[in-house]
């Protein structure tokens, strides 16, 4: 893959929309979300999008989300919204899953027809809204773990140029969707959000090959932290970095500078702590998923207060000023909700809104009240 036009310069800062810095490390950073917030992930059960925009709306006014629905059928997705809005890098789909094309196909169309549908809901159903928006994007190296390469068969990850290619059309593609989202809902301030649930086996060597008999060598670290900072930077917006996988490497997304990170706050070891205290003392905010997406059967959700409690505990556990945790930590569902239920969705969007409220409430308790 060439030709797709010169390499964004990787710059230490990111920006909000106006171009001011928004932040360096170890200064604390303006938050755009008031304190006690929730949010959602990203994907959504069901197939109608204005179903799902009105639920946004309804459970998380203040912090709403472009939703995802998978259940729609390829191209609906997070890969696939995410390749629709690739530039000059055509994407279709094979019988395993995304491959490089010659150019855009049948599914790529109805990609494309998606997103600019579910851009109309998200216009109608906040129009004069003013406040935090999310959106959502496939991460390079989950694209290139995903992606296979024309002819090669391999994922795009075993093709250094390749992936380079990849980060580059997909950093073009970033500023383009977020101006126009920004035209849709002037008045919103937006957080990009890449997600990268490849990540953990992109760094430990894990992805296979097309034969399936290896796995494709790790990049260097740096160069993982270059290509997220890459794409952090042509966002020009607050920026997360969302990993819900286990083995969550902390410290390539630490370098690589974004304004947030998300994760699934079941998943953390204790190995990992010290990391997120480091990247929670740099004053990024923490996207912390401690609200289970599907419940067991004949079982019921825990309280949001004792939520709350947990999220707190996690906080004094890092070392970090419990009076901050309301303003840093925004709580949201543990992972996407696209394999939960309608109403599961709703509760879970509910719980953590709850849940986020009662956080500031309960950061004046002593240590140990909150047991």
């Amino acid at each position: 893959m060439s030709g797709l036009g010169p390499k964004l310069t990787i710059v230490s800062e990111n920006t909000l929309g106006d171009g001011q810095p928004q932040g360096q490390p170890g200064r604390p950073r303006p938050f755009p979300w008031e304190i006690g917030s929730a949010t959602g992930i990203g994907s959504m059960p069901g197939t109608d999008p204005a179903a799902a925009a009105r639920v946004i709306v309804d459970e998380l006014p203040d912090f709403p989300f472009l939703p995802e629905l998978p259940s729609r059928g390829p191209g609906a997705d997070l890969i696939g919204r995410t390749a629709a809005l690739l530039i000059d890098l055509p994407v279709e789909t094979t019988t395993g899953g995304w491959r490089v094309a010659e150019r855009p196909g049948r599914v790529m169309r109805a990609a494309q027809s998606m997103l600019s549908s579910d851009l109309d809901v998200l216009e109608e159903q906040l129009a004069g809204y003013e406040g935090p928006l999310k959106i959502s994007l496939a991460g390079p190296w989950t694209l290139a773990a995903t992606i296979e390469l024309p002819r090669a068969l391999n994922p795009a990850l075993a093709d250094p140029g390749a992936v380079a290619d990849l980060t580059a059309s997909l950093a073009e593609a970033t500023a383009a969707h977020v101006a126009e989202v920004a035209k849709r809902v002037p008045g919103a301030t937006l957080i990009v959000q890449f997600d990268e649930p490849s990540l953990p086996a992109v760094v430990n060597g894990e992805v296979p090959t097309a034969s399936g008999l290896s796995r494709i060598a790790p990049p260097d670290q740096a160069i993982v932290s270059e290509h997220l900072q890459t794409v952090l930077t042509a966002a020009g917006r607050y920026t997360a970095i969302h990993c819900c996988a286990g083995r969550v490497p902390y410290a390539i997304i630490l370098a690589a500078q974004p304004d947030a990170i998300s994760f699934d706050l079941s998943l953390v070891r204790r190995e990992d702590g010290d990391l997120i205290a480091e990247i929670a003392d740099t004053g990024s905010g923490i996207f912390a998923g401690a609200v289970k997406t599907i419940l067991p059967r004949n079982t019921r959700d825990d309280p949001p207060a004792k939520t709350a409690r947990t999220i707190l505990r996690f906080w004094r556990a890092l070392g970090m000023d419990p009076g901050e945790a309301g303003r840093q930590i925004v709580v949201t569902p543990a992972c996407g909700l696209a394999g939960a239920s309608p109403a599961r969705a709703v509760e879970a969007l509910a719980h953590s809104r709850e849940a986020a409220r009662i956080v500031p409430e309960l950061a004046e308790e002593t240590p140990g009240d909150e047991d």
